[in-house]
Formats: structure tokens, sequence, C-alpha cells
């Protein structure tokens, strides 16, 4: 079990260097294919200067080229991706793990790595969508619609029906679609509206997928009155939504059920 928990982070951490790498890339419309380069100098980059996290510390946060500093982004998102993907590992285990016979059984079954390839999957997808909103605020189809492929297959794998995954994505892209439409496209943009039917694929239990939503509005609403109170944003400015979908989408993923029985409990 540890070799196989030293694998999730090893995954987490690579997946987590090429977040950032295809974050860039499609901001600035180049291909994927290729080695990294320094986005201030342009030098293209050796592989022991591109080892995640790891070469961070041994450059000290600088370009090996230039000297100039990298930003904390690289290894943050590089660390915080290993850590969700540990933790998404040993949710899966639950208390199996302990019973040695039945986890040879679970790990052996697809009905153990689906559901974790999905969270896996989703981690990535809205770590990327995240830091793109944050950053350029826009949300890329390149990373919508594949996704949104994916979760569609795997769910239907594990049982969903056709009949409810429709329903969801339907709705969540009609939920943003009539606000983009009522606000005129200034309460959000239109990759929300697609970024609805990401979160459909994802969740076809509808109340999955309500409480994701919900927890991004909240949590918005909180972030949002904050910045105010600094002095950081003004009434009326713009917050990328998508941020916080991400967010909604990966605690809803994480803590649903105890989530939903709070949420059940103040109403």
């Amino acid at each position: 079990m540890l070799f196989a928990s030293f694998l999730i982070i090893i995954l987490g951490l690579v997946l987590g260097s090429f977040a950032n790498c295809i974050v860039w890339r499609l901001y600035r419309q180049e291909t994927i294919m290729g080695r990294s380069y320094c986005p201030l100098c342009h030098k293209k980059l050796r592989w022991y200067d591109n080892i995640p996290l790891l070469s961070y510390i041994i450059l000290r946060g600088r370009c090996r080229f230039c000297r100039k500093h990298i930003s904390w982004q690289y290894p943050v998102v590089e660390a915080l991706v290993a850590i969700l993907f540990f933790f998404f590992w040993f949710k899966h285990l639950g208390f199996i793990w302990r019973d040695f016979d039945f986890l040879m059984t679970a790990i052996g079954s697809l009905s153990f790595w689906l559901p974790l390839w999905r969270d896996l999957l989703a981690v990535w997808a809205f770590t990327v969508i995240f830091i793109f909103d944050l950053r350029f605020y826009l949300v890329s189809n390149l990373i919508v619609w594949p996704f949104a492929l994916c979760f569609i297959i795997i769910n239907l794998l594990l049982g969903a029906s056709w009949l409810a995954l429709l329903i969801t994505m339907a709705s969540a892209a009609l939920f943003f679609g009539l606000q983009f439409i009522l606000t005129r496209g200034r309460g959000l943009g239109e990759g929300d509206i697609w970024l609805g039917l990401l979160l459909g694929a994802l969740f076809p239990d509808g109340e999955m997928l309500v409480l994701a939503i919900l927890s991004a509005y909240l949590l918005g609403t909180i972030v949002g009155v904050g910045l105010i109170l600094l002095g950081r944003k003004r009434w009326g400015s713009k917050i990328p939504l998508g941020v916080f979908l991400a967010l909604g989408a990966l605690l809803a993923l994480a803590y649903g059920s105890e989530l939903l029985s709070i949420y059940w409990q103040l109403l």
C-alpha cells in the first residue's frame, strides 16, 4: 500500500506540472507537444530542470538561464494536485485497506477503479479550470468537452442512465444559460454554460449537482464580499465563476454526503 500511495503522489506531481503547462499553452494557443520552456526568457528547459517540485527547490525558485523568479503557482499547483490525488486514493480505499483479502478483491474490480479514476480526472480537470479562469477569466472548451465525454463514459459504466445524465447536463447548462441571457453576459461568461454541462456529466445525481453549484455560489459570495470589504473589488465587479464552480465540484466529490446532511439540517 505504501508503494501504491507513493505512485499516486508521483502521478499527482507529474499531472500537476502538466496542468501548469497546459494552462499556459492553451492561453497562448500553442501545441501541448514539445519541451517546456521558461515563460520569461523562452529558453527550453532541460529534463532535470523540469522535475515537479524538486527542480523548483533546487533552483531556489529561479530560472537556470535568466535567473528570474519562477511563479509560486508552479510548485503550489504540483503539490496541491498530489495532495488531492492522495486524499481521493485513501477516500476510495476507506477502511478496506485493513482487510487484506477484501482489499485485493476490491482493487481487482472495476467498481473500485472507475470511481477513483473519475475523481482523479475531475481533480486534474477542475484544477486546470480553476487556474485558467483565475488568471485569464476564461473557460477553455478544450478542457470542458473531452472531460465531459470522459465523465459520461465512466458514469455509464458505473450504472448511471442516459436519461439521468441528459437531465443533469441540460439542467445545469440551462441554469447558467438563463443567467447569461438575463444579465446579457455581465453576470457570467458563455464558458460557464459549458462548465455547467461538465458538472452535469460528472454528477448524474441531481442532489450532488445542486450541492456543487450551491457550494460554488456560497464560496463566491463569501469571497466576493470579503474582497469588497478589503477594498480589492467594487459592487458589480466581475469575479471568475469558474474558480468557484471548480471548488464546489471538488467539495461535492470529497464531502458530498456530509455536506448534504448539513445543508438539510440547516434548511
